[in-house]
């Protein structure tokens, strides 16, 4: 299961990448004489009420999708990452004035916190992927803390400690090495989240903003114009948020259980 969603997520990144040479037309242009047309050899899956191709922009959606839940998750979880092994080698009051900053951040509901940071920030790639990121920041802290904490009483880094290593050079070359597991496990499972949390956003339109499509303002952009959506305007954006985020979860697991000795099978 794992090498299906990797090779779906390929599939995906593909598709993203050579999105100007796969799509049948131009994801922007309106064409007023196609308006709400059903899928059709013509129009695959269908255009929305501007006229726009839907799998035009779908395709073009994924490329920003995918581009602000693999930026917003390296930024979040690396910086978590980094913060929580200082704070388990530093410990004392850095590691308990910075535990309950990090109580403080998970204390917030996660769409809530996104929404703040944009509302304060405003629309655009470059905040959203800086909201999420704030996001995700905590369980990185929180994960790899953990880790450093029983790493950091192993006697090679008492030996590095007794011949005169930097606090700097032992987390760096005797602690991160050994959280790069677990960090690459956490990261996986969270680009899933991610791209749920920037569907979300765009669905309540303080996301990326439109012309440039993503698959949250497909969706939300639907709504907005009725009560009663037609249903491919609503059927394929949901269908790639869902393949995209199960393929990520089953990749995540099956790194999981690669990566662990115990789970490890034989």
């Amino acid at each position: 299961m794992g090498a299906v969603a990797a090779l779906v997520l390929v599939v995906i990144g593909i598709l993203a990448v050579v999105a100007p040479a796969v799509s049948p037309h131009d994801p922007l242009f309106l064409n007023f004489a196609d308006l709400k047309q059903p899928p059709s050899s013509r129009y695959f899956l269908g255009t929305d009420y501007e006229g726009r191709d839907v799998l035009s922009r779908l395709i073009y959606a994924g490329r920003v999708s995918l581009e602000v839940s693999v930026l917003s998750v390296l930024l979040g979880t690396t910086v978590g990452a980094v913060w929580g092994i200082a704070s388990a080698f530093l410990g004392g009051k850095f590691d308990i004035i910075s535990q309950r900053f990090v109580e403080i951040i998970m204390a917030f509901p996660t769409v809530i916190l996104a929404m703040g940071l944009l509302l304060a920030l405003g629309g655009g790639l470059w905040t959203v992927t800086i909201a999420i990121a704030v996001t995700r920041m905590p369980f990185g802290a929180r994960v790899i803390r953990s880790v450093a904490l029983s790493v950091k009483e192993l006697s090679y880094v008492d030996a590095a400690r007794a011949i005169g290593a930097s606090d700097l050079r032992i987390m760096v070359q005797h602690i991160a090495p050994q959280c790069a597991a677990p960090y690459l496990v956490l990261a996986t499972a969270h680009l899933g989240t991610a791209i749920a949390i920037e569907a979300t956003l765009g669905f309540l339109g303080i996301g990326i903003t439109p012309p440039t499509a993503s698959w949250g303002n497909m969706l939300g952009g639907v709504v907005a114009n009725t009560y009663k959506p037609i249903w491919w305007l609503v059927v394929f954006p949901g269908i790639a948020i869902a393949i995209t985020i199960l393929a990520f979860n089953l990749l995540g697991d099956a790194l999981r259980d690669a990566l662990d000795p115990k789970l490890r099978g034989r």
